[in-house]
C-alpha cells in the first residue's frame, strides 16, 4: 500500500484545555483530493489547525511523507517550519493581507522559496492566470472570489506538496463557489495534494477523491467521494435532500 503524503492518527486538539478534537485520524494520498465533511462545530477547521501547527494544545501523531515515501514526524513544529516542509494552509478569514497589492501578497507567500520567485510566479499564473492581470491592485478592491484566488495562488508560492484549505467557498455567490472547486482540480491535477475542509459537503464530495464524515470532535464515516455521495445516511445527514442521481453529478 502506499505510503499517504500527509497522515493523522489519533489527533486530540483544543484550546484552554477544552478538546475540540477527539482522536481524529485521516491521510491523503499522493496527488488525491480529500474533503472533511460534518456538522458545524464538530472540528473540521480545528484538525487543520492542529496539523498546520496553529493550535498549542494537541496530541496525536501528524506525519509527512518525502517523495521517496519516507515519514517524517511534524506533530511538534510550528507552522512555518512545516510550510518549509511542503505543507501549506489558506484560512476561511483573513487570508490575504488587503492594504498590499496582488503582486505583495505573492512575495510574501514566496518567503520560504525565494531563490525560486520567478520560476514559482510563473508556476502560480499557470495555475491562476487572472492573478497576472491584477498584481498591481490592492487586495482590498478584489472581488470575493478574487480574493480566495490570490489567497491559494500565494500558498503555492511556496511550492507545496500538500495543500490544505479551510472553507474554500466560504462567503461566495454559488457561481463563483464552482468557479473555485473547478480551479482546486486544476490545481491539483499538477501534482498537488489537496485536504479542505467543506460546509457545502456536496459540491466538496464532487471534486474530491475520498472523503470523511466527522461528528463531536471524531471521525463518523470515510470512504471514497462516490460511496459517500452515494451513502443514504450521508445523504439524509450532511448532504441535505436531493436526488441520487443529482448526487452523482460532478463539478
Amino acid at each position: 500500500m502506499e505510503t499517504p503524503v500527509l497522515a493523522i492518527s489519533d489527533l486530540h486538539a483544543g484550546y484552554g484545555g477544552e478538546l475540540i478534537v477527539r482522536g481524529i485520524s485521516l491521510s491523503v494520498g499522493h496527488g488525491k483530493i480529500v474533503a472533511v465533511i460534518g456538522p458545524n462545530g464538530c472540528g473540521k477547521s480545528t484538525v487543520l489547525k492542529a496539523i498546520y501547527g496553529l493550535v498549542p494544545d494537541r496530541r496525536g501523531a501528524v506525519s509527512l511523507s518525502d517523495a521517496a515515501g519516507v515519514a517524517r514526524d511534524i506533530s511538534r513544529l510550528r507552522a512555518h517550519a512545516i510550510t518549509a516542509l511542503g505543507v501549506n494552509m489558506v484560512p476561511q478569514i483573513a487570508n490575504v493581507f488587503p492594504e498590499m497589492s496582488v503582486l505583495e501578497n505573492l512575495e510574501i507567500g514566496a518567503l520560504l522559496n525565494r531563490p525560486r520567485f520567478g520560476e514559482q510566479l510563473e508556476k502560480v499564473f499557470a495555475s491562476l492566470p487572472q492573478l497576472k492581470a491584477m498584481l498591481r491592485k490592492r487586495a482590498a478592491t478584489l472581488s470575493g472570489g478574487q480574493r480566495q484566488m490570490l489567497a491559494v495562488g500565494r500558498a503555492l508560492m511556496s511550492d507545496p506538496r500538500v495543500l490544505i484549505l479551510d472553507e474554500p467557498s466560504a462567503g461566495l455567490a454559488p457561481a463563483v463557489q464552482d468557479e473555485v472547486f473547478a480551479k482546486l482540480q486544476e490545481i491539483n491535477a499538477t501534482g498537488v495534494s489537496i485536504l479542505m475542509v467543506e460546509q457545502r459537503a456536496r459540491q466538496a464530495l464532487a471534486v474530491a477523491h475520498y472523503g470523511y464524515v466527522l461528528d463531536q470532535g471524531r471521525n463518523r464515516l470515510e470512504g471514497t467521494a462516490q460511496a459517500l455521495l452515494d451513502d443514504e445516511q450521508v445523504v439524509r445527514l450532511y448532504l441535505g435532500v436531493k436526488s441520487r442521481a443529482a448526487s452523482r453529478e460532478r463539478v
